[in-house]
């Protein structure tokens, strides 16, 4: 009997360390690809290494787009009311890309501009995080 309860703590002590390993690794998994995005004002309170790829959501300021001489280089101001950050990017803006729409952008931080790599244009009006849902009603 002494034999049978030490080979079924054994096999609950390995089953449990062996769970929590598993557990563990896709935690970890998870947890890199989770996308999550900073908003101006966060971004503003954040240090952030100036090698780091970051994203930031928010409104585009209405009259804030600007394009280059020869149209490859674009400007804008993303706001969420509290703080905006300017933006440039190199390429072709997404079809739905307008001023006063909400928008996410991955790049890295330059002397307080956002050098973009990818510019996402927000399309689906029904769901929007509670930072984003009031800037849309103010109408930034």
């Amino acid at each position: 009997m002494h034999h049978i309860r030490k080979h079924r703590l054994l096999v609950i002590l390995t089953s449990v360390v062996f769970g929590s390993i598993i557990v563990s690794l896709v935690l970890f998994a998870l947890r890199q690809n989770i996308s999550l995005f900073y908003t101006p004002k966060q971004l503003a309170k954040a240090k952030i290494p100036p090698k780091q790829l970051i994203r930031v959501g928010g409104m585009v300021v209405k009259g804030s787009l600007r394009h280059s001489a020869k149209g490859k280089i674009v400007q804008f101001a993303i706001t969420d009311l509290d703080s905006t950050v300017y933006v440039r990017y190199r390429g072709l803006l997404p079809d739905l890309f307008r001023e006063g729409q909400g928008v996410v952008v991955n790049g890295y931080l330059v002397n307080n501009l956002i050098r973009a790599q990818e510019v996402l244009a927000k399309h689906d009006e029904k769901y929007m995080p509670p930072e984003i849902r009031h800037l849309k009603e103010a109408r930034v």
